[in-house]
């Protein structure tokens, strides 16, 4: 007879009857009798058991683009606009695929035109045919419609125009209406792309994705960009960067990554910063030096290039977009990128330890004009403008072994090689002045041994901004945090 133990050797073991009684005392406390007595008086449990995904009757717009003319088909969605031309009316649907051109003919249809406004979500049965000029080559003639819901208003920007033509701030204040224009939409259509071939690209190479805390005692970076808050009348911040646990977990997994938010309590105001941003981050152990970490992020680029061409082509062709080169990418030290744009540009050297975005810009111009390179790394950046972790170059320690990442004239990407060896760790914290204290569970990590490591953040918003050709970082987030702005 089969029996089951409910905890440890010392514990009773019950026959299967006796099981199931005890179970059922939890399960059913308001029953007192047991399986088989429930069984005897006739009694059972009626329950709904789910085996997996429901078959639905309504169509997508790929389903109803193959060979499916001349059937009667149903199909949901939002009504984008509608264009009325008389005794013939142009229904748009607009769906997670795109649009869906339906006709309305009156007499034909089984409701007057009248009866349907934009915004409206509606169930259509019709039957399909085909038309080179609608969306997608299909139309549906509309037979009948179910409103599934109504707007309460008229809609306050005219999401149906191929360009809105509206103001930057009033897309923001109205951005849940404004996203549902098509233009708009495709831009974070083509971020998740970016964001897929981030994950896709980085488990092929044998990276662990992992998930690190945004509540912490200490930030990352050092410096006054902190939030800060109370956390349970403890003083904590709002992470900057995942680094510290980035650089712990490679002492774990090798190759580690994340897509993740990180704060900035920068007092900007420009059009490449934000205070929240999504960071494209990932941390690699047992490299050679930091050329591994620009060859890993090139590797990225050409992987993401590649699946935008072959899964997001609509929303390319909808935007225009012209996606960037990334066969070769040009490296170039600081000292000689500021040198090089100082001499053909004729412009002055003004700080001789940070790139400024003006000269970001004449950087990409150069490469771009001397090389038609759409990127470039930037290498081998003065220490005094590095995190104490970076590791300074052994040839010449004014410099570290760290780079940028420019795109067409724009940092998207700072990384390069950290400091491994505990001791060396120690000395750069007190060379900086800096205290040990909030950072014992980051050293503990070194003090107990780490393999050559480094990695490096991708800016995800930014890096879709100079995709898609757009000069402000608030048009590709989707809900932008700015010195200004915490709604909606």
């Amino acid at each position: 007879m089969m029996s089951f133990n409910m905890g440890g050797t010392a514990e009773p073991v019950y026959s299967v009857p006796e099981y199931e009684s005890i179970l059922g005392l939890f399960l059913f406390p308001d029953l007192s009798f047991t399986t088989s007595q429930r069984k005897s008086k006739g009694d059972s449990v009626k329950m709904d058991v789910l085996t997996g995904m429901k078959q639905k009757e309504t169509m997508e717009i790929s389903q109803l683009m193959t060979e499916m003319e001349g059937k009667t088909v149903q199909i949901n969605g939002a009504i984008h606009t509608i264009r009325d031309m008389g005794t013939v009316a142009f229904v748009v649907l607009r769906k997670r695929e795109g649009l869906l051109q339906c006709v309305y003919v009156k007499g034909i249809a089984e409701f007057e035109l009248e009866d349907l406004k934009e915004a409206a979500s509606v169930l259509i049965k019709g039957t399909l045919s085909k038309n080179e000029k609608a969306p997608n080559g299909i139309e549906v003639m509309i037979e009948s419609v179910t409103i599934l819901s109504e707007p309460a208003e008229t809609m306050p920007i005219p999401i149906s125009k191929w360009k809105m033509n509206t103001s930057l701030e009033t897309k923001l204040n109205l951005r849940p209406v404004a996203l549902r224009n098509i233009r708009e939409r495709a831009k974070f259509k083509i971020q998740e792309g970016v964001v897929r071939a981030f994950r896709d690209f980085l488990h092929q190479q044998g990276f662990t994705e992992i998930r690190t805390p945004k509540i912490g005692s200490k930030g990352a970076e050092g410096g006054a960009n902190i939030f800060k808050l109370d956390y349970f009348h403890t003083p904590a911040v709002l992470a900057q960067s995942p680094q510290f646990y980035k650089q712990m977990m490679v002492g774990v997994f090798d190759r580690v990554f994340e897509a993740a938010p990180v704060f900035r309590a920068e007092k900007h105001n420009t059009k490449r910063h934000l205070n929240e941003y999504t960071s494209l981050d990932f941390e690699m152990g047992y490299i050679d030096d930091f050329t591994d970490l620009c060859a890993m992020e090139t590797g990225f680029l050409q992987y993401m290039v590649m699946l935008l061409e072959k899964e997001y082509e609509k929303e390319l062709i909808i935007l225009d977009v012209t996606l960037p080169r990334v066969d070769k990418i040009p490296c170039v030290r600081f000292d000689e990128a500021k040198e090089l744009v100082a001499g053909k540009y004729k412009r002055a050297i003004k700080n001789p330890y940070d790139l400024e975005p003006e000269e970001e810009v004449l950087i990409g111009q150069y490469f771009k004009e001397e090389y038609d390179a759409d990127f470039v790394f930037v290498t081998h950046y003065p220490s005094k403008k590095r995190p104490f972790y970076a590791m300074d170059d052994p040839a010449d320690t004014i410099y570290t072994l760290s780079f940028d990442c420019l795109f067409h004239g724009m940092e998207i990407t700072t990384g390069g090689q950290r400091i491994h060896d505990y001791h060396k760790l120690l000395e750069k914290i007190a060379a900086r002045g800096m205290t040990e204290e909030g950072m014992e569970a980051y050293l503990s990590a070194f003090k107990y041994g780490m393999p050559p490591h480094g990695g490096l953040g991708i800016g995800l918003e930014r890096l879709t901004m100079k995709l898609v050709g757009e000069d402000n970082v608030r048009e590709t987030t989707l809900f932008p945090r700015d010195l200004g702005r915490l709604e909606p």
